[in-house]
């Protein structure tokens, strides 16, 4: 079974926000899916090219995703290398995109507290920039809105073909495919 999380914030105050990126990522790929509440998710179940994929939307607040993505890692025994974890990135320019495995945070506070409860870093994140100027106030620039530009750029079918990959490949793979040179 594959495990593809989307981060962000739940309710509308913080709908379409940069630090939202994750929510729409994976809005855009499961389209017609009806997200169904479980817990401390938003999950949506489906069978892709013969694979089990659980897509996964923590309704636990961006910093404390950590508690959602560990009790269904552990309920449906993932292993950490299956999981997928799409979120912003505050030192990437904005809307590009770098795939990652095994490393640090980064000081993204929700990577950080899902390392913490899973006790391993060893899963693949999607990191997608939203870049920032230096004198700006870094909380009310991650919660601010997307254009509507930067919206329909992140409707860009490489993310799809992206996670597809990862369904039916693994992280050397898409690494090798999609990160972007330069």
């Amino acid at each position: 079974m594959k495990l593809i999380v989307g981060l962000g914030n739940p309710g509308v105050k913080y709908k379409n926000t940069r630090h939202n990126i994750g929510f729409i990522i994976l809005d855009n790929y499961v389209q017609d899916n009806k997200w169904i509440q479980d817990k401390d998710a938003l999950i949506v179940t489906t069978l892709i090219d013969g694979n089990k994929v659980l897509f996964v939307k923590p309704q636990t607040y961006m910093n404390l995703s950590g508690r959602c993505v560990a009790r269904l890692v552990k309920y449906y025994k993932i292993l950490p290398e299956d999981i997928l974890v799409i979120h912003d990135d505050l030192d990437l320019p904005k809307l590009k995109y770098r795939v990652k495995y095994n490393s640090s945070s980064g000081g993204h506070n929700g990577i950080n507290d899902i390392i913490n409860a899973l006790g391993t870093k060893a899963f693949t994140r999607l990191k997608i920039g939203i870049g920032h100027e230096p004198y700006e106030d870094i909380k009310d620039y991650v919660l601010g809105k997307l254009s509507k530009d930067e919206l329909t750029l992140l409707k860009n079918d490489i993310f799809n073909s992206l996670i597809t990959d990862f369904i039916n490949k693994d992280s050397n793979y898409i690494m090798n495919k999609y990160n972007q040179k330069g």
